[in-house]
Parts: structure tokens; sequence; C-alpha cells
């Protein structure tokens, strides 16, 4: 029996500093979220006597990537707010996706993409671009 998933239930927060009690605030409405890809850079460390005249290679520098997500946008709703006022700042805060298993992953990002559309015949959305910043922290299952 396959334990696949559909994303169905998946959230994601941001840190909000500007609370009077600083939290992770759910952006709302959320109709997808991209993780991202990690990539590692790969490193030539071929020298004159490498075994049978082969390339070597080292494990570089991991980047984490870019990760986006998708929502409902609402123009002057709190979730626009709050990614305008990071957008603006450049801050770099903590980001978090929530998935349907409980499963969690936390990561600093600064927002580099606020990209909206307001179609006549269909909802109104945005695709938020986050830049992840550092290592990834890996939540269990609950």
């Amino acid at each position: 029996m396959t334990d696949a998933m559909i994303g169905y239930n998946t959230g994601y927060a941001i840190w909000d500093a500007s609370l009077s009690t600083p939290a992770f605030v759910e952006a709302a409405e959320v109709i997808n979220v991209t993780p991202g890809a990690s990539t590692a850079d790969r490193i030539d460390a071929t020298h004159m006597k490498s075994p049978n005249r082969r390339r070597e290679y080292i494990a570089g520098l991991i980047d984490n990537g870019e990760a986006s997500f998708e929502i409902n946008w609402v123009p002057g709703s709190s979730t626009d707010e709050l990614i305008r006022g990071l957008f603006e700042s450049g801050a770099s805060v903590d980001h978090r996706i929530t998935f349907p298993n409980n499963v969690t992953v936390t990561y600093k990002a600064v927002i580099t993409g606020y990209e909206k559309t307001a179609p006549i015949d269909d909802r109104m959305t945005a695709t938020i671009t986050v830049a992840v910043s550092g290592a990834e922290t890996w939540g269990e299952a609950a």
C-alpha cells in the first residue's frame, strides 16, 4: 500500500516580529507550495596524478535555492501587508512549511519576488518567491 499524500492541508507560515508577541503567522488562502530544490557545488580536484587519467571531484557548498508559495491574493489583507512589509524591508526571517502529516521544514529566507495577478475572469492570485539562507531544519511527523 502506498504512503503517497496529496498536498491538501499544507500550511505556510512566516515569522512576524512586529507583533506585540512575535510569532509565526499563517499565510492566508495558500493554494500551492514549492519547497525548492537544494544543489551542491561540484569542485574539480583533479591533479597531475589522478588515477586512470580521470577527473576527481569533491563536494562543495550547498545552496538551498529558492522556494515559493501561491495565495489567493486579497489586496490589503494581513497576509498582503506582511509580505509587502518584509519585501520592502529585505528582512531575513524564519519561514515554516507544515505538510499534511505535520512534518515541518523551517528556514531563514528573504522575500525576493511578489508577483500579483488580477485576471478579468478568474480569482486574483499572487506568487511569493523567497531566497533560502542557511540550513533547513526538519521536524518529525507528530
